[in-house]
């Protein structure tokens, strides 16, 4: 009895490192050294080799010419199926922001150093912002990506700026640093992000992010700017967080139940 307990305990622990292994992977960019992975984890480095040895066995993991380790081809298919069970919960979130706004409601996750929509409900308006589910875009410019850069710390937006820059997507884009942290800082002080035409010229966007989710997660309404008034923002922002909640619990109860 108490070996078949011992190996069932060390079959979970080897599970949970495993799934840590991953998720130091993901955090990382996807493609880090075995030292910088031991160093993260805590874990011996033969204990590190022999999981990934596993993980790689089933394509989850692979390891570069460089002797560098990266995340595997097999999670692809895996995340594409989180991110349709992720739509669908949230959709009947997304489609009362709609009904009571009257403008496209969005669902976006981090992704590396950009922001990927994974679900969206459009506005009945003639008029509307359709951005196509799937689509990655900038974290400099955009309401959903200033909300999640908003989650890091200074030292991290700086990190991420480094790689990708901060290119102008339209003559609004804030393209300087320090007016940039200066708007992280107004977004942090009052919760939300606003997208002023910086993406894409004549469309405003209002975002926050979901709280609690192992993805950092982003709710925003966006529409034509001459919609999007200061009194719609206003009127808005309950009714994403209260989306927000209503959503991190959902996904807190999918956690336990699984």
């Amino acid at each position: 009895m108490t070996g078949a307990t011992g190996r069932r305990t060390g079959g979970v622990q080897s599970v949970e490192r495993s799934l840590e292994l991953l998720e130091l992977l993901a955090d990382a960019g996807g493609d880090v050294t075995l030292s910088q992975l031991a160093s993260s984890s805590g874990l011996p480095a033969p204990t590190i080799h022999r999981l990934l040895r596993t993980l790689a066995s089933g394509g989850y993991v692979r390891q570069e010419e460089s002797r560098r380790y990266a995340l595997g081809p097999r999670l692809i298919r895996l995340g594409e199926a989180a991110n349709r069970m992720l739509g669908t919960w949230a959709g009947p979130h997304l489609r009362s922001l709609t009904k009571a706004l009257g403008e496209t409601a969005n669902l976006a996750l981090l992704d590396g150093d950009e922001a990927v929509y994974v679900a969206q409900v459009q506005s009945q308006h003639a008029m509307r912002i359709f951005t196509e589910v799937g689509r990655h875009v900038s974290l400099h410019s955009t309401g959903v990506g200033k909300a999640l850069l908003a989650l890091k710390s200074d030292e991290e937006v700086r990190a991420i700026l480094d790689r990708t820059g901060m290119p102008a997507r339209t003559p609004r884009t804030i393209t300087r640093r320090r007016r940039f942290f200066e708007e992280l800082g107004s977004i942090r002080a009052r919760g939300y992000a606003i997208d002023d035409g910086e993406q894409e010229v004549g469309v405003r966007c209002v975002a926050l992010t979901v709280p609690g989710t192992p993805t950092p997660t982003a709710l925003s309404v966006s529409g034509p700017e001459a919609r999007i008034t200061d009194d719609v923002v206003a009127n808005a922002v309950p009714m994403l967080r209260q989306a927000a909640t209503e959503l991190a619990a959902e996904l807190s109860y999918q956690e336990r139940e699984s």
